[in-house]
């Protein structure tokens, strides 16, 4: 985005600067639309269920900035000449029995030719900007919650090289496909100002944004990490299972992260692992910490845990301490 003409609104409360999860506008004092859009490539040979993850980590975005998902729009490139019809619309199926679910209306949207297939989802929403959820409100004290299990980067490419257990795969399916709902919830109650879905640049990489945006530091304690199953652990130690993505974001977060001497490489890969449609890993001010657990709770939540907590910024150092 840099070099690029942008018209400035004191509207627009958060845009591109602070690499958050989705951009916020102003329309009154108690309501602003929430717009994001997302797709990928199939992870998953099932039709319906690559339907179901796609949407399901569009609507996250929406979440992760605590609104309510009005309105999405289908975006769709497809090889129409090798995937036929009933499967184009098994994806679509998909996707749009999870927007049902996130109680969202399907507006419409807009579909090309494409050589390999594309799915996602442009998601509006709504939220009151005094509740607003971003990633630059971190406060020293906050604890830090993680609402999924991490894995789902080492996880395809297992499956990818049939190296994934039945079990381990439905499991992170489940994982993949769990609406981030939760985020709503909390921010319409006041408890949590600062959060971000993990995805793409794993949880370091989105931690480091988050604490940059927020001018803070964090601290994770690596042996509350939970990952989608044990078998996790040892796709990366003995199989060198760890997609370019996952290495690239540890190379990248490297440069504001301090290991301990005792945190193993195949834990530094999964902090790293880049995540398709991971939980919620938010900013939890202690004294609203038990009513956020219990709401993470309420909604079944597969794997909450509490993986650290912000500390004050400094001028120096590293961003990140993992223990």
């Amino acid at each position: 985005m840099r070099g690029l003409n942008q018209y400035e609104d004191p509207r627009l409360l958060v845009g591109s600067s602070t690499s958050d999860d989705a951009a916020v506008y102003q329309i009154s004092d108690d309501l602003a639309m929430v717009q994001t859009v997302d797709f990928f490539t199939p992870i998953v040979d099932d039709p319906y269920l690559y339907g179901q993850i796609a949407a399901t980590n569009s609507l996250s975005d929406v979440y992760a900035m605590g609104g309510r998902p009005v309105t999405a729009m289908n975006i769709v490139g497809m090889p129409a000449d090798i995937l036929s019809l009933e499967t184009i619309h098994e994806i679509l199926r998909g996707g749009a029995d999870k927007v049902v679910e996130a109680e969202c209306a399907l507006a419409g949207g807009h579909s090309i030719k494409n050589p390999e297939p594309i799915y996602g989802l442009s998601v509006t929403g709504m939220v009151n900007p005094k509740r607003m959820i971003t990633n630059a409100g971190a406060e020293a004290g906050d604890v830090l919650v993680l609402t999924k299990p991490l894995g789902t980067g080492i996880l395809t490419t297992g499956i990818k090289r049939g190296l994934a257990s039945g079990e381990m795969v439905m499991r992170g399916i489940d994982l993949m496909s769990r609406l981030n709902k939760p985020g709503q919830t909390i921010a319409a109650e006041g408890l949590v100002k600062c959060a971000t879905d993990v995805t793409g640049f794993g949880l370091l990489g989105h931690l480091v944004s988050l604490c940059r945006s927020s001018g803070t530091r964090a601290t994770i304690h690596s042996q509350d990490i939970p990952a989608i199953d044990p078998e996790i652990i040892r796709l990366i130690e003995e199989e060198d299972c760890v997609p370019g993505g996952t290495k690239q974001n540890l190379k990248t977060a490297e440069a504001d992260t301090e290991f301990c001497s005792s945190v193993p490489d195949s834990m530094k890969y999964l902090l790293a692992d880049a995540q398709t449609s991971g939980g919620l890993l938010c900013c939890v001010p202690e004294a609203n910490l038990e009513r956020v657990l219990q709401i993470f709770d309420d909604a079944g939540s597969l794997s909450k845990a509490i993986v650290g907590h912000i500390t004050p910024g400094g001028v120096e150092g590293s961003l990140i301490t993992v223990v």
